[in-house]
């Protein structure tokens, strides 16, 4: 009786696990997030460069204290790596300092186009406080799920924002695989955009106002 028990609550318990992965669409199972590459080293800014508005000078802006990169959200530009990649699984683990009126905003950026301007032609995933998640088309770049759109609105999130509050660590991981990208928030699939016109790139961090922490940046490439 008691092993008939055990295995109807490990059945039951696999039915959730199961229903619970349906509800993450394409969420990469383990074996293919092997060879993970750091993208941040933890010490300095090694394999990674910076386009800043009006040519400022981006140490101002971006800074490195015990392990983390710091981001005053001021003058607006980004930080990108110095090589292009493509299919790939990228995680970013971020967190904003604070949040005040009109500062409270940042984005990751995949596929990024040269040449290094603000705003470059890529695929923006936004990290706007209460919006992370928003996919916007920028400069060009398009997608199906974006045609007919103004070129300055996103693709949004779908559902709502599963953020965590201000001051905690929050985990952006996105999918960049052919033409496809998908957002997932805090382990949630959130968005996604298919039939993409960009599929290799650059990796950036916007600065756009927020006062933000990275701790970890780093992704795998994908293997299927």
């Amino acid at each position: 009786m008691k092993f008939r028990l055990a295995l109807v609550c490990l059945a039951a318990a696999w039915a959730q696990n199961a229903t619970a992965q349906e509800d993450v669409p394409n969420y990469p199972p383990p074996h293919s997030r092997e060879n993970e590459v750091a993208l941040f080293n933890g010490k300095d800014f090694s394999g990674l460069t910076f386009c800043m508005n009006d040519h400022a000078d981006p140490l101002k802006t971006w800074s490195v204290t015990n392990g983390v990169i710091h981001c005053t959200g001021t003058p607006v530009g980004y930080l990108r790596t110095t090589q292009s990649y493509s299919n790939y699984f990228l995680t970013v683990e971020w967190r904003f300092r604070k949040i005040a009126p009109k500062a409270d905003n940042t984005g990751i950026l995949v596929h990024l186009q040269l040449p290094d301007k603000v705003w470059p032609q890529c695929i923006q995933v936004q990290g706007k406080h209460t919006r992370q998640g928003d996919l916007f088309l920028m400069e060009g770049a398009e997608a199906k799920e974006h045609k007919g759109m103004d070129k300055n609105t996103p693709v949004p999130l779908r559902g709502e924002s599963v953020e965590n509050p201000v001051g905690e660590w929050n985990k952006a991981e996105t999918i960049c695989l052919n033409h496809h990208v998908e957002s997932f928030i805090n382990g949630k699939f959130v968005n996604e955009v298919t039939e993409c016109t960009l599929d290799d790139g650059f990796i950036g961090i916007q600065s756009e106002g927020g006062d933000i922490e990275i701790r970890s940046m780093f992704f795998s490439p994908l293997k299927y």
